[in-house]
């Protein structure tokens, strides 16, 4: 079995299994789940996060322009 690499970086835990019976209706259901929780947090996190990655990529400025990209980001 392949080894993904995760976007957190991490490398062990707990396996998470997806069905693979799932209709495509299923699937879909969970991508909207997955985007409406991405709003959620990025509603009430946006600032901390901006300023989180501000520090960690040494950048100056606003990132507001950066980040509102995020959502064009398919899932």
């Amino acid at each position: 079995m392949k080894n993904y690499h995760q976007p957190s970086g991490l490398d062990s835990g707990l396996d998470f299994l997806i069905s693979t019976d799932w209709t495509p209706e299923q699937a879909w259901a969970v991508v909207e789940l997955l985007d409406d929780l991405r709003d959620k947090i990025l509603r009430h996190y946006l600032v901390p996060i901006q300023e989180l990655l501000r520090e960690e990529l040494g950048m100056t400025g606003d990132l507001q322009e950066a980040l509102s990209n995020l959502d064009d980001l398919d899932f």
